[in-house]
């Protein structure tokens, strides 16, 4: 265990179980076990970073309280967008999945264009308001601002989670904002998506219709992707946000100990 931990092969990253058997002289078997029974996974690492933004406490607590405490009459809408989406076709067919066997799709594959995928999530119905647009500028930003505008209640004020990319703080966006005042804008700390609730919906949309399938050309990925929001709106699934500002706080504080304590 303090081998694994505190130490790693002389030609690697990371211990595998044959080379952390060699250096132990043990068998590959009593280093799997040892392992699990410590729930130790060399071989696996999770990527994380944390905001430098200097607003995050107050953009933090803006962003959980629309989660936790949403404004009345007013929606409150998670926006995003999904850009370069690879409309990829297999170069052979594969072979399907029977019993004993997972199917199979060639490594190599032929790319076909690409869409950037417009999503606005609903946090009261879990609805998605979605769109495919060649790019993924200003222009389209607005565009899309304007399919919001018009498939929503008129009688609502809406307040869009985003990010801070630059197409999201454009000059021609700010004032199509201010001739659209029902419509605010909240933005999210810097490297903190994961609490833009949206991402959690491309995730699901990229596991389960997108990476896996095989797409002749753009209209055919496009295609794809608006009958899954079209299935999805049908029976949609709210996201709920959970976890106050404090817990967050308190896990970020950790994550700083442990950083500090390496460095």
């Amino acid at each position: 265990v303090e081998a694994t931990l505190h130490s790693k092969p002389f030609n690697a990253t990371h211990w595998s179980t044959r080379t952390m058997a060699a250096a132990q002289g043990i068998s590959e078997a009593t280093v799997r076990r040892i392992w699990k029974q410590y729930n130790l996974k060399p071989h696996l690492v999770k990527t994380f970073k944390l905001s430098r933004d200097k607003q995050f406490m107050e953009k933090l607590h803006d962003i959980v309280g629309l989660y936790l405490n949403p404004p009345d009459k007013a929606l409150v809408l998670c926006v995003d967008e999904k850009s370069q989406i690879q409309a990829l076709d297999r170069t052979q067919p594969g072979l399907p999945m029977k019993k004993g066997r997972c199917g199979t799709q060639t490594h190599d594959y032929k790319r076909n264009g690409t869409t950037t995928l417009f999503a606005a999530l609903s946090m009261l119905d879990g609805k998605v308001i979605g769109d495919c647009m060649p790019h993924h500028r200003h222009q389209e930003f607005i565009r899309f601002l304007k399919k919001i505008d018009n498939e929503t209640p008129a009688g609502l004020n809406l307040h869009l989670i985003v990010d801070n990319y630059g197409t999201h703080k454009h000059p021609r966006v700010k004032s199509w904002l201010r001739r659209h005042p029902r419509f605010q804008l909240h933005f999210t700390p810097t490297s903190s998506s994961w609490l833009n609730l949206v991402e959690r919906w491309f995730r699901e949309i990229t596991d389960k219709r997108i990476r896996r399938g095989t797409f002749n050309s753009v209209p055919d990925l496009i295609a794809a992707i608006k009958k899954y929001l079209e299935n999805h709106n049908q029976n949609p699934r709210v996201f709920v946000w959970s976890a106050p500002v404090e817990q967050i706080l308190a896990k970020i504080a950790k994550c700083k100990e442990a950083l500090d304590a390496l460095h």
